[in-house]
C-alpha cells in the first residue's frame, strides 16, 4: 500500500514530466483562441471523471477562469443525460458523441476528447466524425496515446497508466490552456 508521502510523489512527479507535452499544450491554446477569435465554439466530451473534467472545462470557458471577460461558448456534451440515455438505449453507448457532434459541431470549431485509456470508443468515434466535419480535434489522453493519438490533430499524452495520476496531470493541462486562451482573449 502507498503511504501518502509516495502518492504526492507519484502525482508531483507526473505533472513534472508534463514539460514534454509543452508544444503540444501550445498547439491546443493557439487552436482554442482561433477558434474562438473566428466566432467558433469549443465541444468537449469524456466518461466518467473525465465527463466531470469536460463538464469542468466548459464551465471555465463559458463563466471565467482567472479573469473578467465576455463567456466564450464551450459545450460539454455528457452533461444531458435524457440524450446520453436515450442515443445508449436506442443505438448504442459507442455513438452517444458521434450522434451528437453529428448536429453540433461545424467546420472550424474544436472538439476536445478526454480519455485516460486512449481507447474509449465512444471518444474515438466522435473525435473521428467531428474531424470529418472539419473541426480541429484534440485529445487529452494517458497510457501511451491508445488508439485515439493516431486519429486526432493534436494529442496530450500523459506519460502514466494511472488512472488516477491521468486526471490529475489532465487537470494541470487544461487549467494551462484555460489561463492562456483567456489571457490570448483578452488582450
Amino acid at each position: 500500500m502507498n503511504t501518502i508521502n509516495d502518492i504526492i510523489n507519484e502525482s508531483s512527479n507526473t505533472i513534472l514530466s508534463l514539460k514534454i507535452n509543452s508544444s503540444e499544450i501550445q498547439k491546443a491554446i493557439d487552436s482554442i483562441s482561433s477558434c474562438i477569435n473566428a466566432g467558433k465554439k469549443i465541444v468537449l466530451f469524456g466518461n466518467g471523471g473525465s465527463a466531470a473534467d469536460s463538464q469542468h472545462i466548459a464551465a471555465e470557458f463559458l463563466g471565467r477562469f482567472l479573469e473578467e471577460r465576455k463567456s466564450l461558448p464551450a459545450i460539454a456534451l455528457s452533461t444531458d443525460t435524457s440524450t446520453i440515455t436515450s442515443l445508449s438505449n436506442d443505438y448504442s453507448y459507442e455513438i452517444i458523441f458521434q450522434r451528437q457532434c453529428e448536429s453540433l459541431v461545424e467546420s472550424g470549431d474544436v472538439v476536445i476528447g478526454i480519455s485516460t485509456s486512449g481507447n474509449s470508443k465512444n471518444v474515438e468515434n466522435g473525435l473521428k466524425l467531428s474531424h470529418e466535419k472539419g473541426a480541429t480535434t484534440i485529445a487529452l489522453l494517458g497510457n501511451n496515446g491508445g488508439k485515439i493519438k493516431d486519429i486526432v490533430d493534436i494529442s496530450i499524452i500523459v506519460n502514466s497508466s494511472s488512472t488516477p495520476r491521468i486526471q490529475e496531470a489532465h487537470r494541470t493541462i487544461y487549467h494551462i490552456i484555460c489561463e492562456l486562451v483567456e489571457k490570448s482573449i483578452i488582450k
